[in-house]
């Protein structure tokens, strides 16, 4: 399956995945988060500043600090609800764990970190370091909202990869390549979006398989009996 071949992955390998998705998709979560609270709290700073500002804080250790809060607060948040399997199995439980894994006091210890740190030497002046750490607040709550709106974006592609799913399904019953296609690729793009889950890998392999198998035979349903035996796992 080439074009989701990324995307899928061995379920020993499902909980490593699972933990390298959730931090490059939560780093940049914070990241924006970071951005959108600086331009609150500091609306009269031009924008040069700001991102001399953000990019002070991210080189001087912010950046390992998100990275160490979102580990922490996966392990933490699994042992809270309750998982002890190692891997999610609905986007719904990482977005409990995560919400309860203390991540935003992670990042916030880690602010603070950075910002005694940068007091002490760099191109921030004191007041604006003031400013910050007063109303740091005001970015840990960007920071937190940014990262309940991307489980819920991650929630509402689930719906819609299961909705294009069942469409690709009752396609390939009625033997239409050309309606599969066209789910098939609103399919992908939902894919990218959403954290691995050892259900929706296994039914996208075989959906993969079955659609490649058919496109490769001229877009021909008469397939061996080995192949059809795909089909029974999609049942």
């Amino acid at each position: 399956m080439p074009e989701l071949e990324n995307n899928i992955v061995q379920e020993n390998n499902l909980e490593k995945e699972q933990k390298n998705f959730l931090e490059t998709n939560l780093g940049k979560v914070v990241n924006t988060g970071l951005d959108i609270g600086l331009r609150v709290l500091l609306p009269d700073v031009i924008e040069e500043q700001i991102i001399d500002v953000k990019d002070t804080i991210l080189q001087n250790g912010f950046k390992e600090g998100i990275e160490q809060a979102i580990d922490s607060a996966i392990d933490l948040g699994k042992s809270v609800i309750g998982i002890f399997t190692g891997n999610f199995e609905t986007v719904g439980q990482a977005q409990n764990a995560i919400r309860n894994g203390g991540i935003i006091d992670g990042i916030s210890d880690s602010l603070d970190f950075v910002l005694d740190k940068v007091g002490n030497a760099s191109n921030i002046s004191d007041g604006l370091i003031h400013t910050i750490k007063k109303g740091k607040n005001v970015v840990l709550d960007s920071i937190a909202n940014k990262i309940e709106s991307s489980f819920n974006e991650q929630l509402d592609a689930a719906e819609k990869l299961q909705k294009y799913t069942n469409n690709w399904k009752e396609y390939f019953e009625n033997q239409d390549f050309e309606g599969m296609e066209k789910e098939y690729q609103k399919m992908k793009e939902k894919f990218k979006m959403i954290l691995p889950l050892e259900n929706t890998l296994k039914e996208a392999r075989t959906i993969e398989n079955l659609h490649q198998l058919i496109k490769n035979n001229n877009k021909s349903f008469n397939l061996s009996q080995e192949q059809l035996e795909l089909v029974t796992l999609l049942q």
